[in-house]
């Protein structure tokens, strides 16, 4: 792949050694939701104003998917399919947008409805890649390309029984990964991929990142029904007053674990209504003190103090937010504030997340959904909707849309935009796209 443009990038993590034994700096998008697990980043220097002027390069891919980029350093991969359907991963120059390697991690791609099976990001530290696909196939490469594991979780657990295709991306953490499986109980034939078992079980896996191996598996059990038990919801780490947690989505609630071995602390429901199609797309966020989750269709945003133990559903039951909830995006938290996209319809609101007041919210321009969920920096948030166009909006005192560029012909667009020093990345259909904040002049 050529790209169409390359240009210098001036910024701190430009010049970051990438040293063997040490985590991602700082500043490097190291998984799906940033460097902080919240869509926020550190990142200086980002254009208000978007457009072919500070288009700094253009590089075609091979196939769509729902994944983000991630990045260490000048080392960015993503994944994508390609036209045999193969699953691949990527690793291309941050500067130029040069493709270096890429690798072939399995086969079977497919589409079912918006889904194929790319939607899982990528996670990266100092000395390794790790890939997750929906057809269960799961790999370590160190930053050259050579493999160091791989494992299908398919084969070892059976084939994953989510209706719209696997999403949840794995979470690395203190050096371990943790990887939420939750999943209908009873697997239907007309699944995608019915392995002809048609009972499984939920559950979160913890894995050595060096060997692959698993080092814990615990079992979530919950009583939603069919569809209702499915989850897309990465994990997240929490610490509050009983210590560090690990918090999953799915099944109807929110749970508290702890990372030794998978133990349930506590765990909340986050809605009354049952219903059997009740599955959750939302990741959960940490914010003012708070775990804050999202129920689908329309259920609120609910935020649950830390520090319980058990059923606490009503103890530790905080705030709620209805007037505009999440289906699908997972909030943003930034300079202590908590941004909640409604993408169904296209309504951006900012929260106090202390007592969840409205400070304000506004309508994003245009029509369509937007799939992605909205990423912040130096004092912008930044998202794009399935056509294509990608926003820059104000994080400030009021709502205000500062600029935007709409892609042609490279919808659809699912993923979320990825952020660094001088740099935003956006991945349309077709191609990744790296727009500058500090291009040098002609």
């Amino acid at each position: 792949m050529t790209p169409l443009r390359a240009y210098h990038l001036l910024g701190i993590s430009a010049l970051l050694a990438l040293v063997p034994g040490t985590s991602a700096a700082e500043g490097d998008w190291s998984q799906w939701r940033g460097p902080n697990q919240d869509g926020s980043s550190p990142a200086l220097s980002l254009p208000a104003k978007l457009g072919p002027g500070n288009l700094a390069w253009s590089t075609p891919l091979p196939g769509k998917a729902g994944s983000t980029p991630v990045f260490v350093g000048d080392r960015l991969f993503l994944t994508t399919p390609d036209a045999e359907k193969n699953l691949l991963l990527l690793c291309l120059d941050r500067k130029s947008g040069r493709e270096l390697w890429r690798r072939t991690v399995g086969i079977g791609d497919r589409d079912v409805g918006r889904n194929n099976m790319c939607a899982p990001s990528p996670v990266v530290d100092a000395e390794r890649v790790i890939v997750l696909f929906g057809t269960g196939d799961f790999a370590a490469f160190n930053l050259e390309g050579k493999p160091l594991w791989s494992r299908n979780l398919g084969k070892e657990y059976g084939n994953f029984a989510v209706m719209w295709l696997y999403g949840a991306s794995p979470l690395l953490h203190e050096g371990r990964l943790y990887l939420p499986v939750l999943q209908r109980d009873e697997m239907p034939q007309d699944y995608p991929r019915f392995d002809g078992k048609s009972s499984r079980e939920s559950f979160v896996l913890c894995v050595d990142p060096a060997t692959g191996k698993d080092l814990w598996r615990h079992v979530r059990k919950t009583d939603s029904t069919k569809e209702s038990g499915e989850s897309y919801a990465t994990p997240v780490a929490f610490k509050g007053p009983n210590g560090p947690e690990l918090v999953i989505v799915g099944g109807d609630h929110v749970s508290g674990h702890r990372f030794s071995d998978g133990g349930e602390i506590w765990r909340a429901r986050l809605y009354e209504k049952r219903d059997d199609w009740y599955r959750i797309v939302t990741s959960p966020v940490v914010a003012g003190g708070f775990v804050l989750a999202s129920g689908p269709k329309g259920q609120p945003v609910v935020a649950f103090r830390g520090g319980g133990s058990g059923d606490v559903t009503q103890t530790h039951r905080a705030w709620e937010f209805r007037e505009a909830p999440t289906d699908w995006s997972t909030p943003c938290l930034y300079k202590d504030h908590v941004f909640v996209l409604d993408g169904q319809k296209r309504i951006l609101s900012k929260l106090n997340p202390k007592d969840g007041t409205k400070i304000w919210s506004g309508k994003v321009p245009g029509n369509g959904p937007i799939w992605g969920s909205p990423s912040a920096a130096d004092g912008k948030l930044f998202c794009h909707d399935e056509n294509g166009t990608v926003f820059v909006l104000s994080a400030g005192e009021q709502f205000e849309v500062l600029g935007s560029h709409a892609f042609q012909g490279e919808s659809p667009c699912k993923g979320s935009v990825a952020l660094a020093d001088g740099q935003v990345l956006v991945r349309t259909a077709t191609a990744l796209h790296a727009f500058s904040g500090n291009l040098p002049k002609n």
